[in-house]
């Protein structure tokens, strides 16, 4: 059975999304809730690049190797890569304030469990 790459990297992109929406949603440790957003986060990169790609596409730089004519069927779209990049600088800033969060939350409540902070005054 011959899967093609793209709809295998998009089951597994939005596979991810989905147990990183579970991840956040069900547990109730900090941890692992910041560990299900950077799944999530993943998946939606995974998916991103996956809406991109182009099964038998080309960089997209414009030369001799492809016509102008045929440019839209074989080359590769860059701004979902491009895109992704981006993302993925974000994601990594967001998760590090999360995790700078979660240590100043354990150091004032001796916990990380979600359920004593619900009467935190900042």
């Amino acid at each position: 059975m011959d899967i093609p790459i793209s709809t295998l990297t998009l089951g597994t992109g939005l596979a991810l999304l989905l147990i990183g929406i579970w991840g956040m949603l069900t547990r109730k440790n900090i941890i692992r809730m910041i560990i299900g957003f950077s799944l999530m986060d993943t998946g939606i990169h995974i998916v991103m690049v996956s809406i991109g790609y182009l099964s038998g596409g080309t960089a997209p730089i414009i030369n001799g190797a492809v016509e102008r004519a045929t440019a839209l069927t074989h080359v590769v779209d860059p701004i979902p890569s491009a895109l992704v990049l981006t993302a993925i600088v974000i994601g990594l800033g967001i998760t590090a304030v999360m995790l700078a969060f979660a240590v100043r939350i354990h150091a004032s409540k001796g916990s990380l469990s979600i359920k004593d902070c619900t009467e935190s005054k900042w």
